[in-house]
């Protein structure tokens, strides 16, 4: 009898890992940050090995939805503090070869704006238009007819759409960060200026973020930094071209660029010691 009990269990346990990749892309949408998601998908497990799962008839769907609800109830606790702005947690990677499930379409400027929406809005959302959940089912989970949900999503979807869609053309992308490093080192203002769009953003977050907005004044911080540029090295950021400074395989900064027509349009800088020091930066061994 505890053998079978060990097998169930770890058949169970393998069951859950082949929808932990999916589980987790959920949560890091909702929550914008990667240990918050590593906390909602392990709630989940715990959640599960608690369960009787011969009741459950679609374990994946069944795990979503544990998840969705962990994620809105850390949200909504979130909301209880005074919302300050953030720059997410970034995905960082070396080429296309290795994007994964978790950074797929999902860039830091959308996450950026993901954080403004309330918690029902952005779970309708992130559920419905990202992972094609049925309103049936998105309702339950934030106390709402399958009518209210749609709405929740159509008023996030309203709020997202000024949201700046990136250059496709990773090869053009890195032109143009090209184009910014190049004027960086080089403390060409002018070029600097050039390769911004005039209303460009830039958050730069150190543990509080400030925010600079329009080129000049982006390109006068750019040419503060220009001994980190000069080590920086081209990396992908949440699947677009972006900049990691990390000497000795120690991040100082992780730079992300939103280009669009050949223009940087948004720049989110992450330089927190506390939250560079947990990100996945084994590629770089």
């Amino acid at each position: 009898m505890e053998d079978v009990t060990v097998d169930e269990k770890n058949l169970l346990a393998l069951q859950f890992e082949s929808h932990r990749n999916h589980l987790k892309a959920v949560a890091y949408r909702m929550l914008g940050s990667l240990a918050e998601a590593d906390d909602a998908v392990q709630e989940a497990w715990l959640r599960l090995s608690r369960s009787d799962s011969d009741e459950i008839d679609n374990l994946g769907g069944w795990l979503t939805t544990v998840v969705a609800r962990v994620c809105l109830n850390m949200l909504r606790s979130r909301r209880e503090e005074p919302l300050d702005l953030r720059v997410p947690d970034p995905i960082i990677t070396q080429g296309p070869e290795h994007e994964a499930e978790l950074a797929d379409s999902v860039g830091l400027a959308l996450l950026v704006v993901l954080d403004t929406l309330a918690p029902a809005e952005r779970l309708a959302f992130v559920l419905h238009d990202m992972f094609a959940v049925p309103f049936d089912e998105i309702a339950p989970m934030v106390g709402r007819t399958p009518t209210a949900a749609r709405q929740l999503a159509s008023r996030a979807r309203r709020r997202i759409q000024g949201t700046a869609v990136p250059e496709p053309d990773l090869g053009r992308q890195r032109e143009v960060v090209d184009a910014f490093l190049a004027a960086s080192r080089g403390g060409d203002f002018d070029a600097l200026v050039a390769v911004l769009h005039p209303d460009v953003v830039l958050r730069a977050d150190t543990g509080t973020v400030r925010e600079v907005t329009g080129a000049v004044a982006v390109a006068e911080n750019a040419l503060m930094f220009r001994q980190l540029a000069a080590i920086a090295q081209p990396v992908l950021v949440n699947g677009t071209a972006g900049l990691l400074t990390a000497p000795d395989g120690k991040p100082i900064s992780v730079m992300g660029l939103t280009i669009v027509d050949g223009r940087i349009v948004e720049i989110d800088i992450l330089a927190d010691p506390d939250r560079l020091a947990q990100l996945d930066l084994t590629f770089l061994d």
